[in-house]
C-alpha cells in the first residue's frame, strides 16, 4: 500500500498517478477488433472457436444455451429473493412515464417510453459467479418490461454455469441464458449468430476485453456504459471506526486485477489505524492472490490537509463508489459531483450496495462518473418523441415556420405549412 501525505515534497505528483485511463491497451483493441469481425462474418463457429481458444469449454452450438432447472438451497433462494424484491421495488419507482401537454400554439407535444424488445445482458464469471450483478441488472430489464431478456455469461471448464447464478438469472426474468463469455459475447449479442439472434441494447459490466467489446458494437447497437473493474475512496474524518474502513476497503479490493482503492482523511491517527487495521484483517481473509495484487498496485491511502481538500481529491478521482464517514456525512456528500453512489455513514457498507439495496450496483468506472451515471431501469426504456397539431395550432406556428425556413434557406420546409392553408 502507498501511504501519500499532504506534506511529501511530491504530493501532486503522485495524485496525478492515480488518475486512471479508461482507454484500452492497443492490443487488446486489435484483439477484439479480429473477434468481432470474426463473429460477424462466421456466426456460431467463430464463437465456439473463441470460446475455447480463450480458455473456455469445447461446446458445441446446440450446447450453448443453458436449459433446466437449477436446485439451490433454500437459504440461497431467500437472499436472492429479498435482493430482487428491493431491486425490483427501486426500478418500479424510477420508471419513467408518457406524458403530454399543449406547446403555446396549442400543439400537443410528449413523450412516449417503450420497453426495447430485445436487450442482451453480460454477466461476468471471472473468479467469482457473480449471483448479485444477475439480480442487479436482469430485474431492471423485467421492471421495463422487457420481452426478450438475453443473458450471456461464461462456463466453467466443464461447461456448467454456476447453480445460483442460474437460478438468479431465471427467478429475475431472463428469458434465454447461453454459456459464453468475453469478447465474443458481445459480439454475439451484437451482431447475432445462428443461435443467438441479435439484440437493440447491450448492458453489464466485464473484464477489459468486454468493455472495449462494447465501446466497438457501440453504434451497430446500443450500449448502457463502459463498466470495468471495482473502485471505492473512503473519505472519512477523525469520528470514523478504523477496523470498519478497513474492511470496507478489503472487501472492494477481493474483486481482484484492476481494482482501486483509496482512503482519504484529514487524521493522521486515523490513517495510520487503518494502516493497521487492513495488516490484520487481510490475514483472515481467503482470496488472498487477489488482494495482494490489489494491495500492492492499486491501493493508496491519503493524508491530506482539510475535508475541502478531500473532497476536491474524491470529485477529480471519480470514484464508483464513495463512502463518507464525517461528523457531517450530509455535508460533504452534497459536494460529491461524479461518484457512481455514494454511501453516507458507518452503517453504510459499499457491501449492502452490491447485494441487497436497491439501486443497480454496475457504476461507471475509471473516472467515467464525471459524465456518466450508474445502471438505471429507464436504460432499457426507448423515448419517442410525440407531436399532435390541429389546423388551429399549425395556423398559429406558420409565421414561426416561415421565418426558419427563410432564414436556414429551406423553402420546402416552410411550403410543407403553408400549403395547408391555401
Amino acid at each position: 500500500m502507498r501511504t501519500l501525505r499532504h506534506t511529501d515534497p511530491d504530493f501532486a505528483a503522485s495524485l496525478a498517478s492515480l488518475k486512471r485511463h479508461a482507454e484500452a491497451h492497443p492490443q487488446v483493441r486489435k484483439t477484439v477488433q479480429d473477434v468481432l469481425t470474426a463473429i460477424r462474418d462466421e456466426g456460431d463457429s467463430a464463437l465456439l472457436e473463441f470460446t475455447e481458444r480463450f480458455g473456455g469449454p469445447r461446446l458445441t452450438a446446440k450446447q450453448l444455451r443453458v436449459t433446466g432447472k437449477p436446485k439451490i438451497d433454500a437459504e440461497t433462494r431467500q437472499a436472492i429473493g429479498i435482493a430482487q424484491a428491493n431491486v425490483l421495488a427501486f426500478a418500479r419507482k424510477s420508471l419513467r412515464a408518457n406524458w403530454t401537454m399543449k406547446n403555446a400554439q396549442g400543439g400537443l407535444v410528449g413523450e412516449r417510453f417503450d420497453a426495447f424488445q430485445r436487450v442482451g445482458i453480460y454477466v461476468p464469471g471471472g473468479t467469482a459467479p457473480l449471483v448479485s450483478t444477475a439480480v442487479m441488472t436482469v430485474t431492471l430489464a423485467a421492471a421495463a418490461g422487457v420481452p426478450e431478456i438475453v443473458v450471456t455469461t461464461p462456463a466453467s471448464m466443464d461447461g456448467k454455469v454456476n447453480d445460483a447464478l442460474h437460478y438468479a438469472l431465471a427467478f429475475c426474468g431472463a428469458t434465454e441464458i447461453y454459456r459464453v463469455g468475453g469478447a465474443q459475447a458481445i459480439g454475439a449479442l451484437a451482431y447475432g449468430t445462428e443461435t443467438i439472434r441479435p439484440v437493440q441494447k447491450i448492458f453489464g459490466p466485464g473484464n477489459a476485453y468486454v468493455v472495449e467489446a462494447k465501446r466497438q458494437a457501440f453504434g451497430h447497437v446500443a450500449i448502457d456504459l463502459l463498466p470495468g473493474p471495482s473502485e471505492i475512496l473512503v473519505l472519512a474524518d477523525s469520528t470514523a471506526n478504523p477496523a470498519w474502513i478497513a474492511a470496507d476497503l478489503l472487501a472492494q479490493a477481493e474483486h481482484g486485477k484492476g481494482s482501486s482503492i483509496l482512503f482519504v482523511t484529514n487524521s493522521a491517527k486515523l490513517l495510520k489505524s487503518v494502516d493497521a487495521a487492513i495488516t490484520t484483517q487481510l490475514a483472515s481473509l481467503s482470496r488472498q492472490e487477489h488482494l495482494a495484487g490489489v494491495l500492492e498496485s492499486g491501493c493508496a491511502l491519503l493524508l491530506v490537509k482539510s475535508l475541502k481538500d478531500a473532497v476536491a481529491l474524491a470529485n477529480d478521482f471519480a470514484p464508483e463508489h464513495i463512502s463518507i464517514v464525517t461528523a457531517d456525512d450530509d455535508k460533504i456528500a452534497a459536494q460529491i459531483r461524479t461518484a457512481g453512489a455514494i454511501f453516507l455513514g458507518g452503517y453504510s457498507p459499499v457491501a449492502a450496495g452490491d447485494f441487497i439495496a436497491g439501486p443497480s450496483h454496475t457504476l461507471p468506472t475509471g473516472g467515467a462518473g464525471r459524465s456518466f451515471p450508474g445502471l438505471t431501469v429507464e436504460m432499457f426504456q426507448r423515448r419517442t418523441s410525440i407531436i399532435a397539431f390541429d389546423a388551429k395550432a399549425l395556423k398559429k406556428s406558420v409565421p414561426v415556420i416561415a421565418k426558419f425556413a427563410e432564414v436556414e434557406g429551406l423553402d420546402a420546409h416552410g411550403r410543407s405549412a403553408t400549403i395547408r392553408f391555401e
